[in-house]
């Protein structure tokens, strides 16, 4: 009975030591951040101590479990203060001393638990082939045991319980496989460290799926996880699987819930945090829809980039054959969640269609999609407190205008397309310091140049079709020809020094972008209407000067060439050209004086 009485008195030492871990530390005082950890790790101290010395008639392996309970707790005790040295040694010893009995279902729970934090302890110190080597180590245990054993394990808590308090097999069973999901979520960060993209993946969405499983898991990370899951998705052109994480995460995300709006300032950073999630996950959304529909005029367009009604009738054709098999197999690789999570998730996914579209009105649809996405994310992304994040959802809205144009045939409506994206780009530009936003200001120049570039484009084909030219039609040719010039200009004006000296050489990222700028201006000023002969001279004469830097500059730096193929091909056709139609002009000048 005394004996009794004593391991009585150990259990609940053992208890004290995990209470005060695990829910009095929360209450710690900022100035001593560690106080119950401290205290929880004498007492634990004192557990080791008295197991020491106890009566050993339990048997060899009971005892080395025991004691390697304590080295875990201790292992954690030490790295949650921040000790990483004294918590890998405990750790280390706690494996040790399972080494041989890891198979058992005393020991497998512990084992993994153990293994993890190694994992995470080796992570931090940014060794992450350690780090993957113990969490590999436990997935393999976790295979192992499930193949060999596969009963629910014994809890690490209940080697210090006394027989009525252990746990139930449910219980035991869903820790047990918590602790896995955790080995699979540390191994997806390892893998995206070490740049095993794939693989990262694949442990993530198991990583997600589990979590739903087994109800463990913080909705709002949860949809964060699957969010950022969705781009990997994206960027390998899986649609149906992007959408399926992104319906996921709407929906999981809504299990978060408004946060009663208290007067605390706690409440309120709550309230604050949860647009903020809800606005990237939006984000996230819009690059779905934006990447779908690229990726649709990338098959669509011809080699000007104008829709190939041919491809269009065949690509149509093709997805009727394919459509029914494919969605059946695929569907069962990727779902998520129990079936009411289910049902939930199928409804979020129909509001939008993961096949490419192929004309304007499937177009139409994904582009209102993602344009209600873009207005959820700039309601918190505001210009004032993110100018950068706001920035790029702006472009991302212009984007999808660009796309949605692609599939218009009506060159009238397709123009005011691009005017709506002048519309929302200019103020943004204006509103922007060139000094500190340098990049996003090239980029705007760049993106408004081009689309008055289009759009010139667009009035001249209009023009064409006309019996004669009207002043009106001119008019509006000349001024969009002159502003596409001006933000060209602006933007290669950028890329002077302080000196405002144009650099000998260009840098990679800009060559391509400033070769387009000058072969674009060079185009434009061919494209001006004016019945000056003088005026018509001038053009020309600049016209010249920028094809033949193109020229020049890719004589002299041929490793250029590649970037500009097709524009230096015209530009050296222009060179060899203009001066003729010059001479010609300056004739018929002559003629009339």
């Amino acid at each position: 009975a005394a004996a009794g009485a004593g391991w009585a008195a150990v259990c609940e030492k053992f208890r004290n030591a995990r209470t005060l871990s695990a829910v009095e530390s929360r209450k710690d005082p900022e100035t001593e951040p560690y106080r119950s950890k401290y205290s929880a790790r004498a007492l634990l101290q004192e557990v080791k101590q008295l197991l020491s010395v106890a009566e050993e008639d339990d048997g060899a392996q009971l005892r080395a479990v025991r004691q390697a309970v304590l080295e875990y707790e201790l292992g954690v005790n030490h790295t949650d203060t921040e000790e990483l040295s004294a918590g890998e040694e405990h750790l280390q010893r706690c494996t040790q001393l399972l080494e041989p009995h890891r198979l058992s279902p005393d020991c497998v729970s512990l084992y993994i638990l153990a293994q993890n934090n190694l994992g995470i302890l080796w992570s931090e110190r940014g060794e992450i082939k350690t780090a993957q080597t113990c969490l590999e180590s436990a997935e393999t245990l976790y295979y192992q045991y499930m193949k060999e054993d596969g009963n629910p394990p014994v809890d690490p808590s209940e080697h210090f319980m006394a027989e009525e308090e252990k746990l139930t097999d449910q219980e035991r069973s869903k820790r047990f496989e918590k602790a896995y999901t955790h080995t699979l979520y540390y191994l997806a960060q390892v893998y995206q460290h070490l740049e095993m993209t794939e693989k990262a993946a694949q442990y993530c969405h198991t990583t997600l799926k589990r979590q739903l499983e087994y109800c463990g898991y913080n909705p709002v990370e949860w949809a964060l996880n699957a969010a950022s899951l969705s781009q990997y998705y994206l960027s390998k052109q899986c649609f149906m699987e992007s959408r399926h994480c992104l319906a996921a995460a709407n929906v999981i995300f809504s299990q978060a819930g408004q946060v009663p709006s208290a007067e605390d300032n706690e409440a309120e950073q709550n309230q604050h945090d949860l647009r903020q999630r809800k606005a990237e996950i939006a984000r996230c959304w819009i690059k779905y829809c934006l990447n779908l529909l690229q990726s649709a005029q990338k098959l669509l367009e011809d080699n000007i980039g104008e829709l190939d009604p041919d491809r269009q009738v065949e690509l149509k054709a093709q997805r009727k054959k394919d459509e029914d098999v494919t969605e059946k197999i695929r569907k069962k690789a990727v779902l998520f969640g129990t079936s009411d999570i289910c049902d939930s998730v199928l409804a979020m996914e129909e509001k939008v269609s993961s096949t490419y579209p192929l004309d304007f009105q499937e177009a139409r649809e994904i582009f209102l999609v993602g344009q209600n996405y873009v207005q959820e994310a700039k309601e918190f992304f505001q210009v004032d407190d993110y100018a950068t994040d706001h920035t790029e959802i702006v472009q991302d809205h212009s984007a999808l205008f660009k796309v949605l144009a692609f599939f218009e045939e009506d060159y009238e409506r397709r123009c005011k397309m691009h005017k709506r994206r002048v519309d929302m780009l200019e103020p943004i530009y204006a509103a922007l310091n060139p000094q500190y936003y340098l990049l996003v200001s090239r980029q705007l120049q760049f993106e408004l140049a081009e689309t008055y570039y289009e759009m010139m484009d667009l009035k001249v084909a209009i023009g064409n079709r006309l019996e004669e030219l009207d002043s009106h039609t001119i008019k509006k040719i000349n001024s969009l020809a002159q502003l596409a010039i001006k933000y060209y200009e602006l933007f290669l004006d950028s890329l002077r020094n302080p000196d405002k000296v144009f650099p000998e050489e260009l840098e990679e990222d800009v060559l391509r972008p400033a070769m387009v700028a000058k072969f674009h201006i060079a185009r434009l000023y061919g494209k001006l209407i004016t019945p000056d002969l003088k005026k018509q001279l001038e053009n020309m004469q600049t016209s010249l000067e920028y094809y033949t830097f193109l020229v020049e500059y890719c004589e002299k730096y041929p490793d250029a060439v590649r970037a500009v193929e097709t524009e230096l091909e015209l530009s050296k056709e222009m060179v060899g050209l203009l001066p003729t139609r010059m001479e010609r002009l300056r004739a018929k000048m002559y003629s009339f004086i």
